[in-house]
């Protein structure tokens, strides 16, 4: 049988009045509909300054109770991160269970991965979230009281210590388990490097496409079904990275990767979870920005991105803006500015304007010479067909004379063989 969806009710504090309000209230809407629950209304609060205690008036915390109990909701889930103390107030106010902002995107992502390392990083980001709310999260346990033979402590609060402390002891273990995987992903990364194939690196907003850019190539230049990547119309369908071989027409390769997509107001203990995953983001000689460029909301995913690649400590790697979804709002396409694009990805429009695009600037710095490579060399040869671009191959009897493009390390590398 299918399980029912749960019902919500929304509620929003606009501090100050807040330009973007109402798209992040919109998006809140998209994250409960991501965990497949029911927003059966929304109530809204304007204030100049957030309430320490109950995030919201003590007044309207009353009046939201009773809505709850009117509409017979589930869950009443809050535009923004609640505190611990915020947390613990509204649910001794509220008869349903309350969630955050953040508790709301713990949980799709809980949903959505797939890989060992994926599940590990969101676990230890909700363990971590929990942590300093347990008090909150189990409200019954405070009105326990001291019970019959407890010295000192009531019932509620000796279960909370024990909680903690199994939290604590579970998270020292998952944080070992991650160095360990990251351990690997350094090993795959080093391999990838030595390979001397520049990666471009898919970033963005959360459903801007950029999954769909990365199915795009890989059906055009791979041309294997079970190298695409989760496609889907849905915030955070993707949350590992992948990393694939791209081979152009010309013999001219590199690596692409794509990862999990950005929103405004991510989770402190998501991104430092998944620092490790979305640092391969930092080696990359491109970065593709997609944006959804329909969304009345752009500029904002812009400024969210830029602000997220710069925690991360992503400076100076040459981007290229891709405007997707172009065919909304644009007759003609693709339209070409400098280092941005706008084209569909849908209706493949601008696509190979985009390649060319890439090819341009990741192979600008590629030295074409000719080299002689003996018959004796036969690794230095298989090295150089597989990883740069052999334009002609020619059989002599000194060895076999190649008319290649190479990147500058690899040219002086090997420039002993260039005739």
């Amino acid at each position: 049988m299918e399980q029912e969806r749960k019902k919500a009710l929304l509620v929003g504090a606009n501090i100050d009045f807040e330009k973007d309000f109402d798209e992040k209230m919109d998006e809140l809407e998209r994250l409960a509909n991501a965990c497949e629950i029911d927003v059966v209304s929304r109530e809204i609060q304007n204030l100049f300054e957030i309430n320490r205690a109950l995030y919201i008036g003590k007044g309207k915390a009353e009046e939201i109770s009773k809505i709850a109990d009117t509409l017979n909701v589930d869950l009443v889930i809050f535009n923004n991160e609640l505190s611990p103390t915020q947390l613990r107030n509204l649910q001794d106010i509220i008869n349903c269970s309350v969630l955050d902002k953040t508790s709301l995107i713990l949980e799709i992502f809980s949903k959505r991965a797939r890989t060992k390392e994926a599940k590990l990083q969101v676990e230890v980001a909700r363990l971590e979230y929990m942590l300093p709310r347990l008090v909150g999260m189990r409200t019954n346990l405070g009105r326990q009281g001291a019970g019959a033979g407890l010295s000192n402590k009531g019932a509620g609060e000796k279960k909370l210590e024990l909680d903690r402390r199994r939290i604590e002891s579970k998270l020292t273990e998952l944080k070992k388990e991650l160095e360990e995987l990251s351990k690997d992903r350094e090993v795959q990364r080093k391999r990838r490097e030595e390979s001397d194939l520049p990666l471009v690196s898919l970033v963005g907003y959360t459903n801007a496409g950029k999954s769909s850019l990365m199915n795009y190539m890989i059906d055009r230049f791979v041309k294997d079904d079970e190298k695409r990547v989760l496609e889907k119309d849905m915030l955070f369908a993707t949350l590992e990275t992948s990393v694939r071989k791209i081979e152009l027409e010309d013999n001219r390769k590199f690596l692409l990767s794509d990862t999990v997509g950005f929103i405004s107001d991510l989770p402190h203990d998501l991104v430092k979870a998944f620092r490790s995953t979305l640092e391969e983001i930092k080696n990359a000689d491109l970065l593709l920005e997609v944006i959804d460029y329909s969304d009345p909301n752009f500029y904002d995913h812009i400024q969210v991105t830029k602000q997220t690649l710069e925690k991360l400590g992503v400076i100076d790697i040459p981007i290229i803006y891709v405007y997707n979804k172009s065919e909304l709002m644009l007759d003609k396409l693709p339209l070409i500015d400098e280092n941005e694009i706008y084209l569909s990805i849908k209706q493949k429009r601008g696509m190979n304007e985009l390649i060319d695009m890439i090819v341009d600037r990741l192979f600008k710095n590629y030295k074409r010479c000719n080299m002689l490579i003996p018959f004796s060399e036969g690794s230095v040869l298989s090295y150089l067909m597989d990883n740069a671009n052999v334009l002609n191959t020619e059989y002599t009897e000194n060895g076999t004379l190649i008319d290649i493009e190479c990147r500058l390390s690899q040219y002086n590398k090997y420039k002993e063989y260039v005739k």
